[in-house]
Order: C-alpha cells, then sequence, then structure tokens
C-alpha cells in the first residue's frame, strides 16, 4: 500500500479500526447474521426486531456489538461512495488485509460490495444522505444598462441568470462579463489542477 491510498482513506476511520480488532475472536456464523442486519439496515429496512435478536444472543456483550455494527457501516459506507470501476475487488481485500482481518470474513465483506445487492445499497445509501437541491432549469440574457445611476455601469453588458432548483425555488441574479470571465476561467483552472492530480500514481487506486 506504499504507493496508494486506502480506500478508507489516509486515515483509518476509529470505528473501523475497533471493529477489526473485535472481529478476531468472533464467530463466523454470528458475524454474518450482524452483517445481514446492517446490510438490511442500509437498505432501509426497519431492523429493530433484528437488533434486539442480536442483543439477547449474549454472544458479545452490548458494547462490543455496537463497536462491530459501527465498524461495518462505516465500512461499507466508504466502499459504496466509490464506484466499482475505481475500486477494484483485489484492492478492496488487500485493505482489509492491512486491518488483519479474516479471509472468511474479507469474502463476505467483499460478497456485499460487489454483488447483487450492490445497485440497491447504492440508491438506499443516496437516498438517506443529506442532499440539496440541485439545477432543474437555467436560463440566461446577455443585457445593457442604457439608464443607471452609475456611469461606470452605463452601457456595460451583464448576464442575467434565472436557475430553477429541484425543491420548486427560482433565482435570479446578475453577472458582469467580466466576473463570468472569472469564474469561466477559475472552472478551467481547477479542471485542469483535477487532470493532473489523476495522473499522479499516489492518488490512483491500482488495478
Amino acid at each position: 500500500m506504499a504507493d496508494r491510498t486506502s480506500f478508507l482513506g489516509g486515515r483509518i476511520p476509529v470505528e473501523v479500526e475497533i471493529m477489526a480488532k473485535q472481529l478476531k475472536d468472533l464467530d463466523k456464523d454470528f458475524f454474518r447474521k450482524i452483517l445481514k442486519v446492517v446490510v438490511n439496515a442500509v437498505e432501509g429496512k426497519d431492523c429493530r426486531d433484528s437488533m434486539k435478536s442480536l442483543a439477547d444472543n449474549g454472544t458479545v456483550s452490548e458494547e462490543q456489538l455496537s463497536h462491530i455494527i459501527a465498524g461495518i457501516y462505516g465500512l461499507l459506507k466508504e466502499a459504496l461512495r466509490l464506484p466499482t470501476s475505481s475500486l477494484k475487488q483485489e484492492v478492496f481485500k488487500e485493505d482489509l488485509r492491512e486491518l488483519r482481518i479474516s479471509e472468511e470474513l474479507i469474502a463476505d465483506f467483499a460478497s456485499v460490495v460487489f454483488g447483487n445487492r450492490r445497485a440497491s445499497l447504492e440508491a438506499a445509501a443516496a437516498q438517506q444522505g443529506p442532499r440539496l437541491p440541485t439545477v432543474e432549469d437555467i436560463r440566461w440574457r446577455v443585457d445593457v444598462a442604457i439608464s443607471t445611476s452609475s456611469l461606470a455601469r452605463a452601457l456595460q453588458p451583464s448576464i442575467l441568470m434565472q436557475m430553477k432548483l429541484t425543491d420548486g425555488s427560482s433565482h435570479r441574479f446578475e453577472v458582469p462579463v467580466s466576473k463570468f470571465q472569472e469564474l469561466r476561467y477559475n472552472v478551467a483552472l481547477i479542471l485542469k489542477e483535477m487532470n493532473d492530480l489523476e495522473k499522479k500514481s499516489i492518488l490512483k487506486i491500482q488495478d
């Protein structure tokens, strides 16, 4: 992993580290029951009875169970936010080996992240997360002020823009041509910098 960053980020989340330690002596069948419940919860299903059943099992303490559930949820959340075109299955498994998770449990995690339920998990995670309204429609026109209280603005073109958002709200604003050109330049600069970063091998998730 010296030449790349784990899918969990440069610093492993604390809940994932704690979970990995708790899994060492955990019964494999009980782990699969926990994993199934967490996956159902991510999909938006009511898991209160299932959670109570796990807590009443007595295999681990409530504190240990909460650590394991939090860690599994955090691990799945980080894995599912990356497209499978970027996060390869073998890379995913190698990152879990670095956490000293057993091969059996790694295979179970991989079956969730790369299995048939991936699409429903991604859709559910997107619905549950905080969401801001997006642009539904945008209209613009160039306007020239002929009569204005400011001589500096007289006969100076500007861009009038109107945006309609998905929450039904509408926003109108005026952008001077000079500021629009500045925005266009900065966007192009950011895109170039992003392209340069993608070329750096240290940031690539390798096949």
